[in-house]
């Protein structure tokens, strides 16, 4: 079958290798199956239809991509401008001749990295156009639903894809769920929504199920933030677009623990 005739899942935006008849990534409590069921659709149908290429600036040195309308859950994904090579954060289930050819533009990609199993999308597809290899944590093995030789799983709390980039496993919202530092000047977190922005980027969020409204453990967040504390950053990056804490990072993580501990106890 054509890759681009492969099956899209209309709400988690995941795509398989061949039909079937539900989306495992929704059927999980984390994500949801809408009221009117099940939908699929694929690559090629998104590209014949409403849908382009989204390409902006979300800061310095990063590059928004994505789509416009937002497909799927909506996310975007980030391309960083690393001196040791540009590096895809997060994935976006929309890929089309003009993506390519912006990411191309912007000096193409050595790798890419992705926080967790709802933005696995099409990131088969994503490694194949570049030809590079996919980092994902090994604790969400099971949630691959299309697997190939470019993904590579790394286990452990952090792995270095550089000397300027690490990614580092927090295990909020799914037991692989991870996050990337990067070293640049003063710092900056991508963080997908293990770490959530919110609306007011003074505060950031910590979930097992946004969709659900479950709340994560409260041994796991505090697990986080004692492995986020070795690292300096000023700047975090969410999964949306616009969802940008813009300075003062870390101390936005310690009273946005703080205040969900506090709020979760007995």
């Amino acid at each position: 079958m054509d890759s681009a005739a492969l099956p899209v899942c209309a709400t988690c935006g995941t795509q398989y290798p061949a039909p079937r008849p539900d989306c495992f990534i929704c059927l999980d409590e984390r994500q949801y199956v809408p009221r009117s069921g099940q939908r699929w659709t694929s690559l090629g149908d998104l590209r014949a239809g409403e849908y382009r290429a989204r390409i902006e600036p979300e800061g310095p040195g990063v590059t928004g991509v994505g789509s416009a309308p937002q497909f799927a859950i909506g996310q975007r994904a980030l391309l960083v401008k690393a001196s040791s090579g540009n590096v895809l954060w997060d994935c976006s289930a929309y890929l089309n001749d003009d993506t390519v050819e912006a990411v191309t533009r912007l000096g193409g990609i050595t790798a890419i990295a992705i926080s967790h199993p709802h933005y696995y999308t099409t990131m088969v597809e994503w490694a194949r156009t570049f030809d590079v290899p996919v980092y994902l944590h090994e604790s969400d093995r099971g949630w691959i639903a299309r697997p190939d030789d470019r993904l590579r799983l790394w286990r452990g709390t952090s792995h270095q894809l550089s000397d300027e980039l690490t990614l580092l496993n927090l295990g909020v919202h799914f037991a692989g769920g991870s996050v990337m530092h990067w070293n640049e000047g003063s710092g900056s977190l991508f963080s997908g929504d293990i770490v959530q922005v919110l609306a007011d980027p003074c505060w950031v969020a910590f979930m097992y199920s946004y969709p659900m409204l479950i709340p994560e453990r409260p041994s796991v967040v505090r697990n986080a933030v004692e492995l986020l504390t070795p690292y300096r950053f000023e700047a975090i990056y969410g999964a949306w677009w616009g969802k940008v804490v813009p300075a003062d990072g870390e101390e936005v993580v310690r009273r946005s623990a703080k205040r969900y501990l506090e709020a979760v106890r007995d």
